[in-house]
């Protein structure tokens, strides 16, 4: 009797705790997923009660060299359940050399351009060093990006890259260390790296509260690190968003072998985006500007000659991406004239080869992050949660077209980038060149050269807007009968000679007639440029003979474009482009003979949408 007595009210008491830790795991918040994507949990959107960890990751590499490993400079933004309630999320990650301060844009501090080609550039001032902000506490102190991931369900993880803020090492502008330091903190993510409180200590921090699986995304410089972490292999970067990624320093700085600078930055160099980007420790400084910006990246980029090495096919991510398995959703401008759009395209093409999964979504703008929010959210949700929702099946490629508005406009979906049913057509430059000659499907049937004059201080758009001009030749198509759609890269092969050993050669893509009032994306279809020293090498530059014609065959920038009824498709050929171009003295003869000279369009429909659209 007594024994019973005793053993029901421990049996009451243990179904009530069995109840009770149901109802806790019942209750337990968790994230939330409708249409496909994360949706706004309250629970998760209370910034006051969000936690904040603040730390080092050890690499496996020493950049600065001091005979210990760099550690990385890291904080972590999460819910605070993933302390109360043992909650486990996932990770949307951005690394940036820019959060800590950049350093001046003006002008004086970059490379003169004023160069005879081939000739040694003026000295370079110095920059005025970065403040460094020593008593840094958090990345991003008003929580910005965090603000819409944290409510969704996921944590939100920022770095400073090496030699910036607060972590140690040297920028090395496209080393390995930038590709190599993310993959440090997404193995720390996954356990597989040590994390510390310290800088220089030994207190270890872990991210239990991590699922393993991480998405990385920027813009720029910040969307070219996702491709360089991604570059290594690393498991757990299961998806990335680069927008308007840098992929190659090669094809930032220099094309086909001329040296040429990024829209807006005359005279920028790797050296000086090392500058621009030294914001760590002062007393690592000195060792970092001597074997980094002075030995390997000023002694390497040879601003003489434009000519490929191997200094910049290791900056190259093209030339890397054997491990990478992430999920890509590759974001560009057509008119990004900064970062051009073939940054993005080249990388989008390799890994549809390698079987990667990846889709293409471009815009008309400029150097911007038009992508919309709901697309972010729907491919980490896919690809970090395992939600089916299909956003990498179906189309592989949208692009907004021309009268869209660039932030909340829609965009049309196509089977793949470039259109599959673009084809190129070839077309011939006709006589008139100085006022205005003609492109047709047949070449002209005797030899004919015509001659511009090269003179830097001309500028593009006032080129394209004479009625003649002595520094350029421009030959246009009839006016369009219909519309016509252009996908892909259109294609120069030109026979030209100068009067000098070197010449800058430039060429435009525009739509005519050129009205200033109209939006840049209704004038410039395309552009490109290139070295005539380099025909035969981009690796040897072979000095021209005054008079001799020499061919050489480049790509113009890629672009997905509708020209309009009632416009005319320009080709305009000059030598220096005064906003991207080395400016030699004015007065060197660019002869093109036009029997040698073709260009291959890539059209929606091919030669028959062609004629068409020329009225033939």
């Amino acid at each position: 009797m007594s024994t019973f007595a005793r053993s029901r009210p421990l049996g009451i008491l243990a179904l009530c705790s069995l109840s009770l830790a149901a109802q806790q795991t019942a209750e337990k918040t968790m994230p939330v997923f409708t249409d496909g994507m994360a949706q706004v949990v309250d629970a998760f959107a209370d910034r006051g009660e969000w936690i904040h960890d603040r730390l080092w990751v050890e690499t496996d590499f020493d950049s600065d060299g001091d005979g210990a490993h760099d550690r990385v400079f890291v904080n972590v933004t999460r819910q605070k359940q993933t302390d109360t309630e043992g909650l486990k999320v996932p990770v949307v990650y951005e690394t940036s050399p820019y959060f800590a301060g950049i350093g001046s844009t003006d002008s004086s501090y970059f490379w003169d351009p004023h160069q005879e080609l081939g000739d040694k550039p003026n000295t370079r001032k110095a920059m005025p060093p970065i403040r460094f902000a020593a008593d840094r506490e958090r990345i991003d102190p008003r929580d910005g990006f965090a603000r819409y991931w944290l409510p969704r369900g996921f944590a939100v993880v920022q770095s400073d890259s090496p030699g910036t803020g607060l972590s140690q090492g040297c920028p090395t502008i496209g080393g390995s260390n930038e590709a190599f330091a993310p993959k440090a903190v997404i193995d720390w993510l996954n356990g597989r790296a040590k994390g510390f409180t310290t800088i220089d200590g030994n207190e270890e921090i872990e991210a239990k509260w991590c699922t393993g699986k991480v998405g990385m995304v920027g813009t720029s410089y910040n969307g070219t690190l996702p491709i360089a972490a991604a570059t290594t292999g690393v498991e757990g970067l299961e998806a990335i968003i680069p927008i308007a990624p840098n992929t190659s320093y090669y094809h930032y700085y220099r094309s086909n072998g001329l040296v040429r600078h990024p829209g807006g930055y005359m005279g920028e160099d790797v050296d000086v985006l090392y500058d621009f980007i030294n914001s760590g420790d002062p007393k690592k400084r000195d060792w970092c500007n001597q074997h980094v910006r002075d030995e390997l990246l000023a002694g390497h980029a040879d601003r003489m000659s434009g000519d490929l090495n191997d200094f910049w096919a290791g900056r190259d991510y093209a030339n890397q991406l054997s491990k990478f398995h992430a999920a890509a959703l590759m974001v560009h401008g057509f008119n990004d004239w900064n970062v051009m759009p073939e940054h993005t395209v080249r990388i989008y093409e390799i890994l549809k080869k390698n079987g990667v999964t990846c889709m293409a979504w471009f815009h008309q703008g400029p150097h911007a992050d038009p992508l919309p929010s709901e697309l972010k959210n729907r491919w980490f949700t896919r690809f970090l949660y395992g939600i089916e929702n299909g956003v990498e099946t179906g189309p592989h490629a949208f692009v907004m077209r021309e009268d869209q508005p660039l932030r909340g406009g829609e965009t049309t979906p196509y089977p793949d980038y470039p259109n599959p049913g673009a084809s190129p057509v070839k077309v011939f430059p006709t006589a008139g060149g100085p006022k205005t000659g003609g492109l047709a499907l047949q070449p002209v049937a005797d030899s004919v050269s015509e001659t511009l004059i090269d003179d830097a201080a001309q500028k593009g758009a006032d080129l394209a807007g004479a009625e003649a001009s002595e520094h350029r030749l421009l030959y246009t198509t009839p006016e369009l009968q219909h519309d016509l759609h252009l996908s892909g890269t259109a294609t120069l092969e030109i026979r030209l000679a100068a009067s000098k050993p070197a010449v800058n050669l430039s060429v435009w893509l525009v739509s005519l007639p050129w009205e200033r009032s109209r939006r840049v994306t209704d004038n410039i279809i395309t552009r490109g440029w290139a070295d005539p020293q380099n025909a035969r090498s981009l690796r040897e530059s072979t000095p021209l003979t005054p008079g001799e014609f020499v061919t050489l065959r480049f790509g113009l920038q890629p672009d997905d474009q509708v020209v309009r009824q009632g416009q005319r498709v320009g080709l305009m050929i000059f030598a220096s482009d005064h906003d991207f171009t080395l400016w030699p003295p004015a007065g060197t003869e660019l002869t093109v003979d036009l029997q040698g000279t073709s260009l291959e369009l890539p059209v929606v429909g091919g030669r028959a949408a062609f004629e068409k659209a020329i009225g033939q």
